[in-house]
């Protein structure tokens, strides 16, 4: 995003008016702070995980939703790995500000951690560094990165393990998708006009050092739009749709998997979508489960769009949703009460639950006919800037991420927060639970998970979204 942009988004935000939305909805009130509430209950397997990533520290918390705590962050900085002071996150009792982190001497860890994906069987998840210019792939069982080395420095100051340093991709890789047999995984480039198109298994092989020197997993570099925000696919996994945050324009490729899984991409034809879109800023798009259409979050036009993925790809809707609104990310939840489409959006209302600040989220009834769709409702995120988005697989729960922390005088001050509702009636939903994500407990000191991009929702072994 330019400077310009920046500017503009913060702007907006301070000046625009809480009428632009409907009115908040009614929400079941649970005891604040530490992830008390209402309990989660039907819909949680153990396998479950709720993944973040945390921009600022470059950090992933996971969270047990049976708990709706914190159960573990993995580290994505390679503080501590020595004694010396130019490897440590605090030297000389002075921690330094989550802007200064990145650039202390010798640092070789994540900068800027943001975009996540889970593989479609939910046992790997990628996660990109914008500003290191590179991926990584976790195990999202053991919850630890692959490609992790023992540290030969290791003591009682130090850390054990010395960080993997990813994969080198390109300038800006904001978020990265795995093909629908999860063999390949497509990682756009947003400082680049090109996708990175990765051999998930020569991934993983290189990662863990088991491919000889020169070896890479990057299959092809894809010509395509400038400025490439995201890729996702259509359910058949034949077509990969690619918006972008630099022209008011969609790239469709047909997929073309060839008997080993592995893709060959053709062009299909390049959409205008100046008339839904006319900054040319759309981050966020996502395929609904039933695979009929593609919905896209533009964020400076503070609107959201949906086009078919059959035939012409032709706009099926386009749903404004108020002045300031700056939409991120968008998620369905389909049930027997209802079938809606879910935006988070980055503007703050006075106003929230108890009086505190908050940021709304956007409810689109997509029962509604094709070309009236429209917000029905809003409910508050319990958090500040909403941003990631992600629903269980039985879609009864869904999970919110925050980029600013909490303010002073509330509970969890000072903390980034996910926020969990209960959406079995996906038009009113129930707040459950503001669950703070606290701190990396690195040797040195405490680093705090801070500003939250990604979320995903992942049940270990089992289909999921990507699938």
């Amino acid at each position: 995003m330019t400077t310009q942009r920046r500017d503009i988004l913060k702007y907006s935000l301070a000046a625009a008016a809480a009428s632009a939305l409907p009115a908040v909805q009614a929400q079941v009130p649970a005891a604040p702070g530490t992830g008390s509430g209402t309990a989660a209950g039907p819909g949680i397997d153990p396998r479950d995980r709720v993944f973040i990533t945390n921009e600022d520290s470059n950090t992933l918390v996971v969270i047990d939703p049976k708990t709706n705590t914190v159960e573990s962050t993995i580290n994505l900085t390679s503080f501590d790995e020595d004694p010396r002071p130019p490897f440590r996150y605090v030297t000389a009792g002075v921690a330094p500000t989550h802007a200064a982190m990145i650039h202390k001497p010798l640092y070789h860890g994540c900068i800027d951690a943001h975009g996540a994906v889970p593989s479609p069987d939910g046992r790997l998840l990628a996660t990109s560094g914008r500003g290191s210019s590179n991926i990584y792939l976790i195990d999202a069982e053991q919850r630890r990165v692959i490609g992790n080395t023992p540290n030969p420095a290791a003591g009682p100051t130090t850390n054990p393990e010395r960080l993997s340093s990813g994969l080198l991709l390109g300038r800006e890789p904001h978020e990265p998708t795995f093909t629908r047999n999860g063999k390949e995984l497509w990682v756009t480039l947003r400082g680049e006009d090109r996708i990175a198109i990765l051999d998930v298994d020569r991934a993983v092989r290189q990662l863990k050092g088991a491919d000889g020197a020169g070896s890479t997993a990057v299959r092809q570099l894809l010509p395509t739009l400038n400025g490439p925000a995201q890729v996702w696919f259509n359910r058949e996994g034949t077509l990969a749709f690619v918006a972008s945050q630099k022209v008011s324009q969609v790239d469709v490729f047909r997929v073309n998997a060839g008997a080993d899984g592995r893709s060959q991409p053709q062009r299909v034809t390049t959409l205008d979508i100046s008339a839904q879109d006319k900054p040319g800023f759309t981050p966020f798009m996502k395929t609904t489960s039933d695979g009929a259409e593609v919905w896209f979050s533009h964020k400076l036009a503070d609107a959201l769009s949906c086009r078919s993925t059959q035939g012409g790809f032709d706009l099926v809707d386009s749903v404004p949703l108020g002045m300031g609104a700056r939409p991120n990310h968008v998620e369905f939840v389909s049930n027997a009460r209802g079938s809606v489409v879910y935006a988070s959006l980055a503007r703050i209302d006075d106003g929230g639950p108890g009086g505190v600040a908050s940021s709304p989220i956007a409810i689109i009834d997509r029962s509604a006919a094709g070309g009236q769709r429209k917000v029905v409702g809003t409910f508050f995120s319990h958090g500040r800037e909403s941003h990631g988005l992600w629903t269980n697989p039985e879609n009864t729960l869904l999970y919110v991420a925050h980029e600013q922390d909490e303010l002073p005088g509330t509970p969890n001050a000072g903390q980034a927060v996910c926020s969990a509702f209960d959406v079995s009636d996906p038009f009113k939903p129930a707040f459950i639970a503001q669950i703070p994500l606290g701190n990396l407990a690195l040797p040195s000191g405490a680093l705090r998970n801070k500003k939250s991009i990604n979320l995903v929702y992942v049940r270990v072994g089992a289909k999921g979204q990507t699938a």
